[in-house]
């Protein structure tokens, strides 16, 4: 959807596709084998900026587009700095990019996208997704995304995502055009599956709950991290008071005046400090709601594994009763009730000629199941070897992220006290001169 505001295993597995050996051929095609698209081209969302134009419905919206500039690397090195290309993009199609290589890679963590509107945040910052400040961390996030996707071993060697970055014109047609739309499983049909497999994988049943654990506690985080900003704000515009106080007490006192003003001057530039401070916590913030996005896309790789157990357990099924059906044939005898032994009781044994002729249509069904079970059961595995290797890049990825995040938060904390600190020694020099 537009942004309206009037506002990563060098084969690829692709157990979506039936023509998965053609698609791999073309998804290879941009990136040379072993290597990553970030490693030959620079990549940025430069800027941001507001449109006005109409919509499908010919009516007036206005949205925001982004510059996406690519640059070879090669060039570079070879002492060139050659003008980058750029394009335009909007935020949908950022969206359309993502549906498609989560349709494409179901075994893969697929980078979250930016918020398209603000979460959690604290109360004196817009919620609006027009905000130039949102906007602009919402720029940050979608430079973010290209740049995990171009680092990824899989996903970067994907053609249509290195024609996202380098061809403007006729990129959503080429999408269209693969079908991924069509292939996409239904949400009823995944649901199913999720209350009907028999032997769901222990591994992806507790990364499931991994992934629901991840995301309540970063919720939790943020949330409380939204009540502290607030309060913090409010520690800080209080001094503001301190500011207005000694400049109006400095106006009756001769020979105290001096300090009290300059220990008002003091408290107002600390006062005042507090909303670049904050809009800054806003970028750690942001880095939590990506991984809180991320627990989305390992429910994703978990869903679509219940759906490949699911298929697989109804083939295997499917043969089981088939064999049944052909000893019922052979042997004469129904071991449990149905409607062909009823229909027996009824109007008698089939002749000879029938049941040759129905034991030789169970011989081809039950050929063909077993071929079906076997493709199945090498789907499953295949599928279940893929993501894992991704779910431990992504464990590795997430571990060294969080880490440095949570470190930097606490030290811009630090930093934050330490300025308080000074604030109130300089008072205190200033009243020591009184």
């Amino acid at each position: 959807m537009a942004d309206s505001g009037s506002e990563e295993v060098a084969v690829i597995v692709n157990t979506d596709l039936t023509d998965a050996e053609g698609q791999e051929n073309q998804n290879n095609t941009a990136v040379e084998e072993g290597s990553t698209l970030l490693k030959k081209m620079e990549i940025s969302v430069a800027e941001a900026e507001k449109r006005t134009g109409k919509n499908a419905v010919n009516m007036q919206e206005t949205y925001t587009v982004y510059l996406i500039e690519t640059r070879a690397i090669d060039a570079l090195t070879e002492g060139q700095s050659p003008a980058p290309d750029s394009l335009w993009r909007r935020y949908s199609e950022f969206e359309l990019l993502r549906n498609y290589l989560l349709v494409t890679y179901p075994f893969i963590v697929v980078p979250p996208l930016p918020e398209k509107r603000a979460e959690f945040v604290w109360h004196k910052l817009s919620a609006d997704n027009m905000d130039p400040d949102f906007v602009e961390r919402r720029r940050i996030g979608l430079e973010n995304f290209l740049l995990r996707v171009a680092s990824h071993t899989v996903l970067s060697k994907d053609s249509i995502f290195y024609q996202f970055l380098t061809q403007e014109n006729g990129w959503k047609d080429v999408v269209y055009d693969t079908g991924f739309q069509a292939k996409a499983d239904s949400r009823l049909k995944a649901l199913n599956a999720t209350f009907r497999v028999k032997n769901p994988d222990k591994r992806f049943t507790e990364l499931k709950h991994y992934s629901d654990e991840l995301q309540s506690v970063i919720s939790q985080l943020l949330r409380v991290r939204a009540r502290v900003a607030d309060r913090l704000y409010g520690v800080y515009k209080v001094h503001g008071n301190y500011g207005r106080v000694f400049s109006e007490w400095s106006a009756i006192e001769r020979e105290m005046g001096d300090g009290l003003q300059s220990a008002g001057h003091h408290m107002d530039a600390y006062a005042a400090s507090v909303d670049d401070i904050l809009e800054e916590e806003e970028h750690y913030a942001d880095q939590l709601k990506e991984y809180l996005f991320y627990s989305e896309a390992l429910r994703a790789v978990c869903r679509k594994h219940e759906l490949t157990q699911y298929e697989l357990e109804t083939a295997a099924q499917d043969l089981t009763s088939k064999k049944q059906q052909r000893e019922e044939l052979a042997t004469g005898t129904v071991r449990t009730f149905s409607l062909k032994g009823m229909t027996t009781k009824l109007f008698g044994q089939e002749t000879p000629e029938q049941r040759e002729a129905k034991l030789k249509v169970l011989e081809e069904q039950i050929i063909e199941g077993e071929e079906a079970v076997k493709s199945k059961n090498a789907e499953c595995e295949e599928y279940v070897q893929s993501a894992r290797v991704d779910i431990e890049r992504f464990k590795s990825q997430k571990d060294q992220d969080l880490k440095e995040a949570l470190i930097s938060y606490a030290v811009m904390q630090i930093s934050m006290c330490k300025k308080g600190i000074q604030v109130w020694t300089n008072a205190k020099e200033c009243f020591s001169k009184m």
